[in-house]
C-alpha cells in the first residue's frame, strides 16, 4: 500500500469524538482508571526517583505535575516520568502483541491537558486513536520484530503518542504525517532490557518523543512523509514482515481498546497461568511450602524466552522469572507488588521453594497457558490446566476488581480521600470539562 503513513494521518485527523462507541469510551475510562493505579504506584520505586535525580537540574517550567508525587516539571519531562512509573510495576495493561498500550500515550496526554486545558472528551478520543495507531503500527510488524528483539512498547508506542499528542494539538494531515514520521525516526528499545530500570524507560521515552514529535510539527518541523512504508522507513528496517494493510484494515469498525488486558499480576502477562494455578492449588489443598516435594511447570516457548531467569537477584528480575513467580504463588497466595520485591526475591522461604521449580516448553500451549503439577511429600499430585488465566480477554478483569486493585496501589501514597477522587475522575472522564483536574487528584 502506497502512501500509508498519510492515509493514518488523514484518518486521525478526520476522526470525529461523536463517531466513538460507549464502549470503547467506557473501556478508554477502564484503562486510564488502570494507568493511574500504576503510575502511583509506581511513583516512588527507586527508579523513579533516580530517573527524577538525572533529569530535575535540567527541566524546565513547572507545567505538569508527577503522578503520586509533589514534584512539577515542563510537559516533556513530566511526560517521561510519568511513562516510566506507570511501567516500572509491569502492572499496566497489555495488548495480545506484547504492547503496553497506556503508558505510551497517557503521559503524553495528561501532560498536555496540564498545560493547555483540555476536557476529557477531547483526551478520550484522542487517548483512543492514540491506541489504535500503536497497536495498529505494533501488529504490522509482529511477531517477526519483537523476535528480533525491539522492545514494541516502546517502539510503536511512540507513534501513539505522536498521534494522540497531534490529536489534541488540532494538527493537520501534513502536520501529523510530520508527527509519524518524527515518531518512526525516534523508535527504540530493545528486550535485552528486560530486568532492569531499563525497561520502563522505553514506554516513558516513547511518550516524550511522541509528544516532542507533535509539538514539532506543530511548528511546520518537517520528516519524511513516508515514514512507514518507504524502504529505509520503519515498517522494513524494523522488521522483515512488514504488513501495512494491518495499519488501516477495518478503521473505524474494530478498535483496539476492546482487546485490552488488565493484569491482576505485578509482572508479564505470560506467566500469570502459572501463578493463576499456583494459587488455585494452594487455596484447594491448603498447602504450605514445607509440604511440597516439587513443582513442575509446562509452557509455551515464549515464558521461558522471557521468563526463565532462574536466580533472580531483585524485584525487577522476579518479574522476569516463572520460577519466582511459581514460588511466591504458594508461598503468599499472591503476587502482587509485594511480592516482586528485592525483600521477597531474596526472602529464605521463596528461595527454597524456587529452587524445587521445573519448567519444560511445551510446543502446543499457547502463551498466556500454562499446564501445573505439584508434587507433594506425601506422594500425592495435585494439577492445573489453565487455558485462561485471570485477566485474559476470556477472563477479563470487572470494573469492580479494577476499583479494588486501584486501592491496593494508591492508599499507601495519595490518602483515601484523594484516592476516591481521582477514581471518580476516572470514571467520569468524557464528562469532565478539564482533564487536568486527573493529574492535580493524582498529587499526595
Amino acid at each position: 500500500m502506497q502512501d500509508i503513513t498519510r492515509t493514518l494521518a488523514r484518518r486521525v485527523v478526520e476522526s470525529r469524538y461523536g463517531d466513538l462507541p460507549a464502549p470503547v469510551l467506557h473501556e478508554a475510562a477502564r484503562a486510564l482508571l488502570n494507568w493511574c493505579a500504576c503510575a502511583v504506584g509506581g511513583s516512588h520505586h527507586e527508579t523513579v526517583d533516580r530517573a527524577l535525580a538525572a533529569v530535575t537540574p535540567f527541566a524546565g517550567p513547572a507545567q505538569a505535575g508527577v503522578f503520586g508525587r509533589r514534584e512539577r516539571m515542563d510537559i516533556l519531562n513530566a511526560a517521561l516520568i510519568n511513562g516510566i512509573s506507570s511501567h516500572v510495576l509491569d502492572f499496566d495493561d497489555t495488548q495480545a502483541e506484547a504492547i503496553h498500550p497506556s503508558s505510551p500515550v497517557l503521559p503524553a496526554l495528561l501532560a498536555l491537558a496540564e498545560w493547555r486545558g483540555f476536557s476529557g472528551a477531547e483526551l478520550a478520543h484522542a487517548f483512543v486513536l492514540g491506541v489504535e495507531v500503536e497497536c495498529r503500527i505494533g501488529r504490522s510488524v509482529f511477531p517477526q520484530h519483537y523476535d528480533a528483539g525491539w522492545h514494541i512498547t516502546g517502539t510503536a508506542g511512540v507513534f501513539g503518542a505522536a498521534a494522540a499528542s497531534g490529536k489534541l494539538l488540532g494538527l493537520n494531515e501534513q502536520q501529523m504525517a510530520w508527527a509519524l514520521g518524527m515518531a518512526a525516526t525516534q523508535s527504540a528499545g530493545l528486550r535485552e532490557m528486560f530486568g532492569s530500570m531499563c525497561k520502563c524507560l522505553h514506554p516513558g521515552r516513547a511518550a516524550q518523543n511522541g509528544l516532542h514529535a507533535a509539538l514539532l510539527a506543530q511548528e511546520g518541523f518537517t520528516s519524511s512523509e513516508q515514514g512507514l512504508e518507504a524502504k529505509r522507513g520503519f515498517g522494513h528496517v524494523l522488521s522483515t514482515r512488514f504488513d501495512p494493510s494491518a495499519i488501516t484494515a477495518e478503521w473505524g469498525q474494530r478498535y483496539e481498546l476492546s482487546s485490552n488486558m488488565y493484569k491482576p499480576f505485578a509482572c508479564g502477562l505470560v506467566v500469570h497461568g502459572v501463578i493463576d494455578g499456583c494459587i488455585q492449588l494452594r487455596n484447594e489443598s491448603r498447602m504450605t511450602p514445607e509440604m511440597i516435594e516439587r513443582i513442575d511447570l509446562r509452557v509455551a516457548p515464549l515464558v521461558l524466552e522471557l521468563t526463565g531467569k532462574t536466580d533472580p537477584r531483585t524485584g525487577l528480575e522476579g518479574k522476569f522469572s516463572v520460577f519466582h513467580a511459581a514460588a511466591v504463588a504458594v508461598v503468599h497466595g499472591a503476587a502482587g507488588e509485594e511480592q516482586f520485591s528485592d525483600t521477597c526475591v531474596q526472602a529464605a522461604d521463596v528461595v527454597a521453594l524456587r529452587g524445587r521449580v521445573r519448567a519444560a516448553i511445551d510446543k502446543t500451549l499457547l502463551w498466556t497457558q500454562a499446564h501445573v503439577s505439584i508434587h507433594l511429600r506425601d506422594g500425592r499430585t495435585v494439577e492445573r490446566y489453565v487455558p485462561h488465566p485471570l485477566g485474559s480477554l476470556e477472563r477479563p478483569m470487572s470494573d469492580s476488581d479494577l476499583e479494588t486493585k486501584f486501592r491496593a496501589l494508591t492508599e499507601s501514597i495519595i490518602d483515601a480521600t484523594h484516592s476516591n477522587r481521582l477514581l471518580e475522575l476516572c470514571w467520569s472522564l468524557t464528562e469532565l470539562p478539564d482533564a487536568a483536574a486527573i493529574a492535580r487528584a493524582a498529587v499526595p
